[in-house]
């Protein structure tokens, strides 16, 4: 099992499919999930790319250290994977809590990107007093306290009906994700605002958002292919994990762009 430490010695889980000698795709997952959200995507862009994936701190098979997480120590344990992987430079797409990553990433790092995928991310993502309460709920209750809530955020509620084959997968990484974990997530995400910041990414970039999605709805994914100079804006038909509620034409468009 592939692992890396962090500058401060957490352990982070990453694997690698697809040709070595192919260019590069990091993806990073969103809050409450795992590398098991990127399953859709993997065989089509492995054929093209070499997929690295890995968990973010407090999810899946990385540590998951007590504490308010950083933005900017979460882009940190990116380059960390990318560097146990080898791989000077990469494609980067990131989905929620990943794409603001996958935006610090650009932002401080911008020579190890070539180009930049943003899902269903924004610049803030929420507010502070929303992330405070969902830290609250889950310190009380534990993350199945709110695992309804999260799930009916990630999915529109005909799809969580329809295709329970798909919901179920990321309500069990959801669930099998430490409450610290998740705690920490949250409060990355209550810290960061880059609002003032993504002007100054410079790398090819496409934001897609969806239109069925409450967390980072379409005007908020707008404002930020707006504010990313000659970033591309597209909406899909889906809630916040739109890679999983519309796979074929996420990864159409995704393969398509960094092609």
């Amino acid at each position: 099992m592939p692992q890396v430490l962090a500058d401060d010695g957490v352990s982070l889980y990453w694997t690698a499919d697809g040709p070595e000698d192919a260019p590069a795709l990091l993806l990073c997952n969103s809050i409450g999930s795992s590398t098991v959200m990127w399953i859709p995507q993997l065989a089509a862009l492995a054929g093209r790319f070499r997929v690295i994936r890995h968990d973010a701190r407090g999810h899946g098979q990385s540590d998951a250290p007590d504490g308010d997480y950083r933005l900017d120590c979460l882009a940190r344990d990116a380059l960390a994977v990318l560097d146990a992987a080898a791989a000077a430079t990469a494609h980067v797409c990131g989905m929620s809590l990943g794409g603001a990553v996958a935006q610090q990433l650009a932002i401080s790092n911008p020579e190890r990107i070539d180009r930049l995928v943003l899902a269903n991310s924004a610049a803030r993502i929420g507010s502070a007093e929303s992330w405070s309460q969902r830290i609250a709920a889950v310190r009380a209750g534990g993350l199945a306290s709110i695992a309804d809530l999260a799930i009916g955020r990630f999915f529109s509620a005909d799809f969580i009906q329809a295709h329970v084959e798909a919901v179920a997968p990321i309500r069990a990484a959801l669930l099998a994700t430490p409450d610290q974990g998740y705690i920490g997530a949250c409060a990355a995400l209550r810290d960061a605002d880059l609002t003032q910041a993504v002007g100054a990414i410079a790398v090819p970039t496409l934001v897609i958002g969806g239109r069925l999605d409450v967390s980072t709805p379409p005007d908020q994914t707008e404002a930020l292919a707006d504010a990313i100079p000659g970033a591309r804006h597209i909406v899909l038909d889906a809630a916040h994990l739109s890679n999983i509620e519309q796979p074929r034409a996420f990864t159409e468009a995704v393969a398509t762009f960094l092609s």
